[in-house]
């Protein structure tokens, strides 16, 4: 068994984050290429011409719609560095499952369409990365079609985000004529070569400038007349405001051709921090080496179709895992054995012997367990609270089949606890016809696609009047519900949300009752 700290230091643990169709998927599997997860040949990323899904994309709905809507783990060695990927749901309809999986992150890679530059699910995206000091790499995708110049874009980085973009590759030709790239630091021209549908790692050849201006004209002295002008005013990786977050490292390259893709892995080995001392709820910090703890941040059923197990992602924070110790819950301080732990690599899993901070591990039928909170083997640790999202969708659910109700009700809780949806119950009606709540109307397609190959039970979903949620407390609950255009439901967990009609009744609801608990929830509106 090695020591925590030395071992701590050759973890990378990222997400990867993007607005829809920015390419974070293929860019994901390019990583796997280039980590050599995948042997010598990657497969497609979505489900088309008979290609195969990516490794991250595993649930059958995510196959069939070419969308990644569940968070994935996935753990490979690079440059001597245990890499651990978390790959993130890209729809917005998803972006609860996004902001808890960047709570298990140590830094992210934030991908851009070279065309469409900052668009607004990447603006909400970093402002989770800043409130949670998650400093982020840059990657613009794309270059191999048409789109806005360099320059455009890292302007359109500063004045959005309000972070510096420093390049550590720049690239040379057009968007769309994508020929190399010129490294800022050592100024070496790399000249990419594409391959049969980018299914293996892109020839690179070392170009001198004498033979770059004789090939490559006009754009390489543009490429090399930008890049120097970058580095005389200052346009450098600077380690400290990286990790300060008042920078960002920005990489240009192709994820789809395998154009410098092998530079931007470089660069999450070289910049992004090992774990560090982890925060606690009461303002200390929990050391690297202090005793085993960890973050469960994520919980999933459905990823072993044989066996409809229940999966909860632990990010390791502090001290070593060994398997068989036991481990405690820290809401309930219910004690279990952990022999059943797993590594996770998307939806294949192995047995895993020992862990260290930053790594990603499975806790399989940890029933327990839920969401938000530590396991530790030793001295106890809390973690700050991660935030509920508001709601802002509201469907009545009632299973098709009344003799699958047991099925439905397992279905309906199991979806609850994962955070697919919100279960929301009358207590006078229990789980008879509960209300789904949700972020987006998409997560009501996999609910109600879960319920039915999952679980075996078909629904109905039907509308509801109510547009807006506010947390509520017991004692509020009976003038509230004795009021025309209100309801109150309460969660699993016990918390009570007040439903309104609308906005306008709220407010005056806030405005004539204002000793009436009536809390706006963290992060309302999502990240749309």
């Amino acid at each position: 068994m090695s020591d925590p700290r030395s071992e701590a230091a050759k973890r990378r643990t990222f997400a990867i984050i993007s607005h829809p169709d920015a390419g974070k998927t293929t860019l994901t599997e390019k990583f796997l290429l280039y980590g050599g997860a995948l042997g010598k040949e990657a497969g497609a990323v979505k489900a088309k011409s008979g290609g195969r899904a990516a490794t991250s994309d595993w649930m059958d709905l995510e196959q069939q719609r070419g969308i990644s809507i569940t968070s994935a783990a996935l753990q490979f060695e690079y440059r001597d560095c245990i890499v651990n990927l978390l790959d993130t749901p890209g729809h917005r309809d998803f972006s609860e499952d996004t902001y808890r999986v960047l709570a298990a992150a140590d830094a992210a890679v934030m991908v851009l369409d070279a065309a469409k530059g900052i668009e607004p699910q990447t603006l909400k995206l970093f402002e989770v990365c800043r409130e949670r000091e998650i400093p982020f790499l840059t990657f613009i995708n794309k270059w191999d079609r048409p789109g806005l110049g360099p320059l455009e874009l890292l302007d359109q980085i500063e004045e959005t985000l309000i972070v510096e973009p420093t390049p550590v590759t720049w690239p040379v030709g057009i968007p769309g004529d994508f020929r190399g790239v010129i490294h800022q630091q050592t100024g070496e021209y790399t000249r990419f070569e594409r391959t049969a549908r980018g299914s293996t790692m892109a020839p690179e050849e070392i170009v001198s400038a004498e033979q770059a201006a004789i090939d490559d004209g006009e754009w390489w002295d543009t490429a090399q007349e930008e890049a120097e002008l970058l580095r005389e005013v200052g346009r450098v990786v600077d380690q400290k405001s990286f990790l300060a977050c008042e920078s960002t490292p920005v990489f240009f390259g192709s994820a789809l051709t395998n154009f410098g893709i092998r530079f931007l892995l470089d660069g999450v080995v070289d910049l992004v921090p090992s774990p560090a001392p982890r925060v606690l709820a009461d303002g200390g910090r929990r050391g690297i080496d202090e005793p085993f703890s960890g973050l469960v941040f994520k919980v999933q059923a459905g990823m072993d179709k044989a066996h409809r197990d229940r999966i909860a992602f632990i990010r390791v924070c502090s001290g070593v895992f060994e398997r068989g110790m036991m481990v405690t819950a820290g809401e309930s301080g219910r004690q279990f054995s952990s022999k059943y732990a797993q590594t996770l690599f998307g939806q294949d899993r192995d047995t895993v012997d020992t862990a260290y901070p930053g790594d990603i591990l499975g806790f399989v039928n940890a029933n327990d367990l839920r969401i938000g909170e530590a396991v530790y083997s030793d001295s106890p640790c809390e973690f700050p609270a991660l935030p509920a999202f508001a709601p802002e969708f509201f469907m009545r659910a009632r299973v098709l089949d009344t003799s699958k109700f047991k099925q439905f009700r397992k279905g309906i809780a199991q979806l609850d606890e994962e955070g697919a949806v919100q279960v929301l119950r009358d207590e006078d009606l229990g789980d008879q016809a509960p209300i789904l709540a949700a972020v987006g109307q998409l997560q009501f397609e996999v609910a109600t696609h879960r319920l039915e190959n999952e679980f075996g039970a078909a629904i109905e979903l039907t509308n509801t009047p109510y547009t807006i949620a506010r947390k509520t407390d017991a004692e509020s609950m009976p003038a509230l519900r004795a009021m025309q255009g209100v309801d109150v439901l309460t969660r699993a967990n016990g918390i009570h949300l007040a439903l309104f009609e609308s906005r306008y009744w709220m407010d005056r609801v806030l405005a004539d009752h204002p000793d009436l608990t009536l809390e706006r929830m963290v992060a309302e509106g999502g990240l749309g």
